[in-house]
C-alpha cells in the first residue's frame, strides 16, 4: 500500500526533516496536471447510446449509479447527441452529492470535447455555488477557447473570490491571452500556496513578456512540497522557460515529469533556434539514467535511518524520499539492502508500482544477479500499464548487471513507448 505524504515525526522511526523550514500543503492538482490523458476515456467500453441512456436515467434508480461513468464514457464521442446529453445533465441542479459530482464531471467532458456550441451552459456555471463545478468550467473554457470578453472578465472577477481554485483560473486566462487580467494575477505571485505563486509567475510571463521573474519557478523544483515540484515544471513548459532544463534534470520528482518538461522545453528552444542538442544531451542523459546521485535532495534524516526505515521509504508517494532513501542504502547498507531489497520485492513491492520501479533499478546497482528471471518476466516484460516505467527500470538494471544475453529481450522494450 502506497503512503500518503508525511513530514511530521515518525514514531520508534527516524524524523523525516525539511531543509526549507516552511510547510505548505496544497489542494490536490493532479487531475490538472492529466487532463488531456487520454489513455483511460474508453475503458467502460460504452457505446454512445448505452452511454447517453445512463446519463438520462433517474438518479434513484439502478441505472442512475451509472451516470457519472456515462458522463466520462462519452468524451469519446463528439456528437450532437452527446452533447445534448451532457447539456441536460448540467441542467439538472438536484442538490445531492452524486448528482454534484455528475454535473461537474459533464461540464469537464463538454471542455474534451471541445463543445463550443455549449459555451453559454458552461459560461452560466462560473456563477455556481459549488466551487469543483467553477473550476471545471474554467478549465473548459480553456480548452474550448473564447475571446468573450464578458466571460474573460467574469473568470478574472473569480480571482476575487475566496476557497477558489486560483492555479487554475490563472493558467486559463494566460492560456486565453486575457492581458486585461494580469494585475490581478500580479496579486498572487507571493502566494503562500508556492503552486499558486507559480501559475502566476509565468502566467506575467506569457502575458506580458517580462521573463524576469521566471528564476524564482525554477527554484520551486526543490520545494519541499512534492506537488509544487511536479507542478512547477509544467508552469515552465508552459512559460518556454528551457533554461531550466538542466534544474529539471536533477529535480527530486519521478522521471516522467522530468523528461516530459525537458522534452517540451528542448522542442521550444530548438524550434526557436535558441538551443541544440548538444546542450541538452547531458541533463538529458542524467535524467535517463536517473541515479540518485544526480538528484538535488531536499529531505534529510535525522538521526540516521534504519535499514528497515529506508526500504519503507520506496513505497512513498514523494519520488523525493524514494530517491534519499535508495542514495543510503546504496551508499551506507550496501551489503545488506541486497537481502532486504529483495524481500521487499517478494513481499509487496512487486505490486506497488512506485516501488517496484525503484527495486527494479536497485536490483542493478546492487548487482543482484539472482534476480534476472524476474528482472526480465516482472519489469522488463511487465504487460499492466501501471507498471510502464519499470520496464524502462528493468532495461537499465539488466545494462548494469552486464549479461549480454538480455540484449536480445530488451530491444522491444526501446522500441515500444514505455508511458507518460
Amino acid at each position: 500500500m502506497r503512503h500518503p505524504f508525511d513530514c511530521g515525526a515518525r514514531v520508534k522511526k527516524p524524523a523525516l526533516y525539511l531543509k526549507d523550514e516552511r510547510r505548505e500543503y496544497v489542494t490536490e492538482w493532479v487531475r490538472v496536471m492529466t487532463m488531456d490523458d487520454k489513455r483511460f476515456l474508453g475503458m467502460f467500453g460504452l457505446s454512445e447510446a448505452e452511454a447517453i441512456r445512463l446519463l438520462d436515467a433517474p438518479m434513484g434508480s439502478e441505472e442512475g449509479q451509472s451516470r457519472y461513468v456515462a458522463a466520462c464514457e462519452l468524451a469519446n464521442y463528439p456528437t450532437a447527441g452527446a452533447i445534448a446529453a451532457l447539456t441536460r445533465a448540467i441542467e439538472n441542479t438536484a442538490p445531492e452529492l452524486n448528482n454534484r459530482i455528475v454535473r461537474r464531471k459533464a461540464v469537464e467532458t463538454l471542455g474534451r470535447l471541445k463543445a463550443s456550441q455549449a459555451l453559454p451552459i458552461i459560461g452560466d456555471c462560473l456563477k455556481d455555488e459549488d466551487n469543483y463545478t467553477v473550476e471545471n468550467a474554467v478549465w473548459s473554457i480553456g480548452e474550448i477557447g473564447t475571446d468573450d470578453e464578458s466571460v474573460l472578465a467574469a473568470m478574472a472577477a473569480l480571482l476575487d473570490k475566496p476557497e477558489q481554485t486560483y492555479r487554475v483560473i490563472i493558467h486559463t486566462l494566460a492560456k486565453l491571452g486575457y492581458q486585461t487580467g494580469v494585475e490581478k494575477i500580479r496579486g498572487f505571485v507571493d502566494h503562500e500556496d508556492k503552486t499558486i505563486a507559480s501559475a502566476a509567475v509565468t502566467a506575467i510571463a506569457r502575458l506580458t513578456g517580462d521573463r524576469a521573474l521566471l528564476q524564482t519557478v525554477t527554484e520551486f523544483l526543490f520545494h519541499p512540497n512534492v506537488y509544487t515540484r511536479r507542478l512547477c515544471i509544467q508552469d515552465l513548459i508552459d512559460a518556454q522557460y528551457w533554461e531550466a532544463i538542466p534544474e529539471i534534470a536533477k529535480a527530486p520528482v519521478s522521471v516522467v515529469f522530468r523528461l516530459r518538461g525537458i522534452r517540451a522545453l528542448a522542442d521550444a528552444g530548438h524550434a526557436a533556434g535558441k538551443l541544440s542538442f548538444t546542450e541538452v544531451q547531458p541533463p538529458l542523459e542524467k535524467a535517463l539514467y536517473d541515479h540518485p546521485q544526480d538528484i538535488t535532495m531536499v529531505h534529510e534524516y535525522d538521526p540516521p535511518p534504519t535499514l528497515a526505515f529506508l526500504i519503507d521509504e520506496l513505497f512513498q508517494t514523494d519520488f523525493g524520499r524514494c530517491y534519499l532513501g535508495s542514495q543510503i542504502l546504496l551508499t551506507e547498507h550496501r551489503d545488506a539492502a541486497k537481502a532486504a531489497v529483495m524481500a521487499a520485492y517478494m513481499d509487496k513491492a512487486r505490486s506497488d508500482y512506485g516501488a517496484h520501479y525503484h527495486v527494479m533499478k536497485l536490483m542493478g546497482w546492487l548487482k543482484l544477479d539472482m534476480a534476472y528471471g524476474l528482472i526480465v518476466s516482472e519489469g522488463l516484460n511487465n504487460p499492466q500499464p501501471q507498471f510502464l516505467k519499470s520496464r524502462y527500470a528493468a532495461a537499465l538494471t539488466l545494462g548494469e548487471l552486464g549479461d549480454r544475453a538480455a540484449i536480445a529481450p530488451s530491444k522491444p522494450v526501446w522500441i515500444r513507448p514505455c508511458g507518460r
